[in-house]
This record gives C-alpha cells, structure tokens and sequence, in this order.
C-alpha cells in the first residue's frame, strides 16, 4: 500500500527536556546588558543636565542646541526661560532645556 509514500521512522529518543532554565538566564543576561548599555549611560547624561540648568546663573556665557552662544542676562525660575543676549543689540528668550553648555567666561570675547 505505501507504494508513494515512504514511511517515517521514529527517532531513537524523546527531545532532551530542561529549556526553562536556560531561558531565564538568557532574559537575566540581556536585562543586565540592557541596564548597562542603555539605561546607565542615558540616566547619568540627564543627571548631569538637570544639575548644569540648576547651576546657570546671570552672567553665564552658555551654548544652545541650536548653536547660539550669548550670555545670560536674567534667569525666570518660575516658568523656567531665560533671557540670552547674544550681543548688546539683540537678546532671545529660550527655555532652559535647550542650553547644551555653560562656556568658560571671555569665550564670547575671543569670538
């Protein structure tokens, strides 16, 4: 009757068993490459951030995201702005968040 069809022979045993735990040691792995790799480096940058916006202060002569340099002429800690004065002609207000760096002072000087 099996003329077309070949028949199947079995395999001497059963699969090896015991997956389980290997599997949570493959999730404990990638969970500790994750915290390291990833989460760590990103919550020490904002970290860092949090405290240069807390230490800004009048006078500072600071870096945006955008690129521009000025010096602080007023700090507005209640809504978190602050005014730039990019030369003695033309002042911006932008909000705290965008400030990337607090330059050394007479950086704007030796432009």
């Amino acid at each position: 009757m099996s003329l077309f069809i070949s028949q199947a022979h079995a395999a001497g045993g059963a699969a090896p068993a015991g997956g389980g735990m290997e599997m949570f040691i493959m999730l404990g792995m990638f969970a500790v490459i994750f915290y390291f790799m990833i989460y760590r480096p990103q919550a020490k940058r904002a970290k860092a951030h949090k405290t240069l916006m807390a230490s800004m202060s009048k006078g500072d002569e600071v870096l945006t995201n955008g690129g521009l340099i000025g010096k602080i002429v007023k700090v507005s800690d209640e809504n978190d702005y602050i005014l730039l004065a990019l030369n003695e002609n033309n002042e911006v207000t932008i909000k705290k968040d965008f400030i990337t760096a607090v330059l050394p002072k007479g950086t704007l000087k030796s432009l």
